[in-house]
């Protein structure tokens, strides 16, 4: 029986896992990001995905050949396309921060990611009027409003640097047009691949049939990581050939043995916490009921809650003035409210459903 309150509290797990999948990063020494990006995106998109499906979901290979091969292709596509996304999101990180790429990016993946589906399958209306549907909705028009908040704080964060840093001689490394341009496309970019996931449903309902219960969603989450992996490993294989950094990967000696490890290390962790959160993403989702449309704004906005808390914890918003953090705060809360008014709303629907 679907429960969404158990639902809200699996995703919120996915948020934290998906909100300091990049800070292992922190941690690597003397490989450039390019390396880093190759190793991370290798388990978080191919070797993750595939080894967990294999371990949950029975008979994985009758499942892929039992669906239909426009599925699986258009499912991957969108994968690939996303992939893009996950570049511009890593780039965006270094020029504005965890804070606010996560917040700006993931809200409009948030939004997109819910609303394009429903429309794809003409439910946008029927969801709207179903019981829950106007608080899920409003809850959506919380989080955009949000997201608009944190883009004012954001734009007042790179003025204060600009004044302390002009004041101490030292260069700005904060820029906010160039990180807001990656962020934007990011949004739009990761919003596919939510829709990917749902193109590619009809996969995890064949795995329903053969067992994988709660697991479900590890079938058809293999095409959609497996297309972001494609794209990002011909890009930064090309960019490693081309910056002659990919030798990195293998020289050991170039870094000694000891950073080598743990380059390697922080590497397959930031790709485990990436995969970890659609692991978490994908039971959660079955928990939502007749509510699952909502599964992705309210994972998102988890997300972006746990990103704050990241943020702020590396400092990244120590240098602001007490006008740029209530601007922050005000933010933060208006987002709280958001998911919890989306939780609710879904709770609705399911009540109004078991009382049918």
């Amino acid at each position: 029986m679907a429960n969404p309150i158990l639902g809200t509290l699996i995703h919120a797990v996915g948020g934290v896992a998906a909100s300091t999948c990049y800070v292992p990063f922190q941690k690597v020494k003397q490989w450039s990001w390019d390396s880093y990006w190759i190793l991370q995106a290798t388990f978080a998109w191919f070797i993750f995905p595939f080894l967990i499906g294999f371990l949950t979901v029975p008979n994985l290979m009758d499942v892929f050949s039992d669906a239909s091969s426009e599925v699986l292709f258009n499912a991957t596509l969108l994968g690939a396309i996303y992939g893009f996304g996950g570049m511009c999101f890593g780039f965006a990180i270094r020029h504005i921060g965890y804070s606010l790429t996560y917040t700006i990016s993931i809200g409009i993946s948030a939004i997109l990611g819910t609303i394009v589906p429903l429309i794809m399958h003409g439910q946008l209306l029927k969801k709207f009027n179903d019981p829950g549907g106007y608080t899920i909705f409003f809850g959506m028009l919380m989080a955009l409003i949000g997201i608009v908040i944190c883009g004012v704080a954001g734009y007042r964060k790179e003025k204060d640097l600009k004044h302390n840093n002009s004041s101490k001689g030292e260069p700005l490394t904060f820029n906010m047009k160039k990180g807001l341009t990656l962020t934007l496309i990011a949004g739009v970019l990761s919003a596919v691949f939510g829709i990917s996931l749902e193109v590619g449903a009809p996969v995890a309902e064949i795995a329903r049939k053969y067992g994988a219960g709660n697991f479900e969603g590890n079938a058809n989450l293999i095409l959609s990581t497996g297309g972001a992996f494609i794209t990002n490993f011909i890009w930064f294989t090309i960019v490693g050939i081309k910056n002659n950094t990919l030798k990195e990967l293998v020289d050991v000696k170039g870094v000694g043995q000891k950073n080598y490890i743990l380059n390697v290390v922080m590497s397959i962790l930031s790709g485990a916490l990436w995969y970890g959160q659609f692991f978490f993403y994908g039971i959660a989702h079955v928990q939502m009921g007749e509510y699952k449309f909502a599964s992705w704004v309210l994972h998102m906005s988890m997300l972006i809650f746990f990103s704050y808390v990241v943020g702020i914890i590396m400092k990244e918003w120590k240098q602001v003035t007490k006008r740029t953090n209530t601007t922050l705060i005000i933010a933060l809360i208006v987002l709280v409210i958001s998911f919890i008014i989306m939780a609710y709303g879904s709770w609705l629907g399911s009540e109004t459903t078991i009382g049918h």
